[in-house]
């Protein structure tokens, strides 16, 4: 199958099949973690039984963000006061220490993430020190060659600090944009002229970071389909290695700052659907990628690349070329996925400090898969980075007989096979051009927990 195959559309098999569902950038979903009552007991034990061979991918979680974008759901803490990073900070170190001292031999970091929030929050004298206390405790790779990423706000950067990102080791960045409409960035508390962008990107280039993705959001209030056509005209003049184009998820009972956005200035459901539909259009005709739920990628990027030879991955950063690491998350609600076992640290701030600093860990929640989990897993995994199943493949990486061991899941696929959204014969199963918008949805039908009564937790699909 090629990787790059088309998406048809049909808006009334969307309608029906578009309901609420998980993205699977883990499975089980962070739904089904649970309490810890031991947690270094539980972390000894994690990282005792992990492959001391696997490299890491570093996720660090900096939760401060000086001003509130009313749109966003991440933990974060909004305050203009810079200084109150400093004690949250003293704490990060500790767990750095804390966690590098539990793993032997120094790890080889492959991939390191900061995340937030707004991690260029912090000051160039911090993130100096916060960068070396990850050289002096972990391997990080000193010759550029492993894929260092940073979140950044364009609003909170200069040149000069630009500049300190890229001597520090960061060679990936990523940009929030999400849209570049005057009156929608109103809405949403996000003034962000296009220069400023522009501007940082050019710089970025010059600077030699190797990859650039910018974040947009459909179904924001005021949008429109000329309105967020423009937007991405005026984007692919810019060119990004990547673009994420996410759907806005209004759940205002959940996230507080999107109380402030008003239901009836949102796109109603067709306009969001037609937005969704030419954002995929024009990225495609401009020679993008489609690599998956919301991404897409020049055909040069590592991404494609990866998709195209089969080693794509998908966990909590969402699309991955690491497939082959350990995930260590650091920071306040971080997640680690260490081999069979999830880890998430508190999402509360004053009790993650006070964790850490007491009991030398902050994990709140954990989860360790069972057999059955990690079959799923692997072909929930390979189904939504590949969007096709070989059985013989996934018979040898599992160890079980697949058609056998999933029959009654791939009978439920009978109706979606007669729609024309999947494909299934001896050799496997395959999505096809019409499925690929649903492939959360085909990824459900594999999904042990998905009938547990948890499914308003989840956005819907489109």
């Amino acid at each position: 199958m090629s990787h790059s195959a088309a998406i048809l559309w049909d808006t009334d098999l969307i309608r029906r099949y578009d309901q609420a569902g998980p993205r699977y950038t883990s499975y089980p979903t962070a739904l089904s973690f649970a309490p810890v009552a031991t947690p270094a007991e539980t972390l000894d034990q994690a990282l005792a039984e992990r492959d001391q061979r696997k490299p890491l991918s570093l996720y660090l979680h900096i939760p401060f963000c000086a001003h509130v974008c009313y749109y966003c759901g991440c933990n974060k803490v909004v305050t203009a006061d810079r200084a109150r990073a400093k004690p949250y900070l003293e704490v990060l170190h500790r767990e750095i220490e804390l966690r590098a001292a539990q793993l032997p031999e120094r790890p080889v970091v492959e991939q390191l993430h900061w995340g937030g929030g707004t991690p260029t929050f912090i000051s160039m004298e911090e993130t100096a020190a916060l960068m070396a206390k990850l050289r002096e405790q972990f391997n990080l790779l000193p010759d550029d060659s492993g894929d260092y990423s940073i979140e950044i706000d364009p609003r909170e950067m200069s040149i000069e600090r630009l500049t300190q990102l890229r001597e520090l080791g960061f060679n990936r960045i990523s940009l929030g944009v999400q849209d570049l409409d005057p009156k929608v960035q109103r809405a949403v508390n996000r003034v962000q002229p296009l220069e400023m962008t522009t501007g940082l990107i050019e710089a970025a280039r010059e600077l030699g970071f190797r990859s650039i993705n910018i974040d947009l959001i459909y179904g924001l209030p005021h949008q429109t389909e000329a309105s967020f056509r423009a937007t991405l005209d005026t984007v692919l003049k810019i060119r990004p290695d990547r673009l994420s184009v996410f759907n806005y998820a209004h759940l205002p009972e959940r996230f507080k700052p999107q109380r402030r956005i008003s239901a009836e200035d949102l796109p109603d459901a067709p306009t969001k659907l037609a937005i969704h539909h030419n954002s995929i259009d024009q990225l495609t005709q401009a020679g993008y990628r489609n690599i998956g739920m919301d991404h897409f990628a020049l055909p040069e990027d590592s991404l494609s690349l990866a998709q195209q030879a089969g080693e794509l991955h998908r966990n909590f950063q969402g699309y991955t070329t690491h497939g082959n690491c350990d995930l260590l998350g650091l920071g306040v609600s971080s997640i680690s996925q260490i081999g069979d076992y999830y880890l998430q640290n508190s999402p509360d701030l004053p009790t993650y400090n006070s964790m850490v600093m007491n009991q030398g860990s902050a994990l709140a929640k954990s989860y360790k898969m069972s057999a059955d989990d990690q079959v799923r897993r692997t072909l929930i995994n390979r189904l939504i980075c590949d969007f096709e199943i070989n059985y013989e493949e996934l018979c040898a990486q599992t160890g079980v007989d697949v058609p056998d061991y999933f029959a009654a899941e791939l009978e439920q696929l009978a109706l979606m096979q007669a729609e024309g959204l999947v494909k299934l014969d001896a050799a496997g199963l395959e999505v096809l051009p019409l499925g690929r918008l649903l492939i959360r949805r085909i990824c459900m039908t594999f999904d042990a927990y998905i009938n547990q009564p948890t499914e308003r937790r989840y956005s819907r699909i489109i």
